[in-house]
């Protein structure tokens, strides 16, 4: 059943109805290719901001798939192969954005030694305690 008008044939309602199924696989790519199925987090705030990065995410990479279907209209995209292939090619699409958008690649080891460093200098490392406590005057 359905409430559009007598004008519609039974063939042009079932390949509207069709189109639903690409609303399913939609959800079906948030889910599994942005964890949306179950979210690691309580807080309602971070699974918003999950929600809205996996909406942008997908958002723009339907915008390049448009470009690509524009630039070849007669090869097919598939659109859950595009997502599978997109997560591969996510990075050096970034850093080639990057560049062209002028910012210079990252200093790895700057940042690694600004991430993976002790923050407090005053706590020692698990190591260090250990060390120091066979330093002491209590061993002979």
């Amino acid at each position: 059943m359905t409430n559009l008008p007598d004008e519609f044939t039974p063939e042009q309602i079932a390949a509207l109805y069709s189109l639903r199924w690409k609303v399913e696989l939609l959800f079906r790519e948030l889910k599994s290719r942005y964890g949306l199925e179950k979210f690691e987090t309580g807080d309602e705030a971070i699974a918003e901001l999950l929600v809205m990065a996996a909406l942008l995410t997908t958002s723009v990479s339907r915008a390049l798939l448009a470009v690509f279907q524009e630039i070849e209209p007669d090869v097919e995209y598939p659109d859950e192969r595009w997502a599978t292939d997109r997560k591969v090619v996510a990075q050096p699409v970034l850093a080639d954005l990057a560049l062209a958008l002028g910012h210079p690649p990252p200093n790895l080891p700057g940042l690694v030694r600004r991430e993976a460093r002790q923050p407090e200098r005053s706590r020692l490392t698990l190591n260090k305690r250990v060390a120091q406590a066979f330093n002491s005057e209590v061993w002979p």
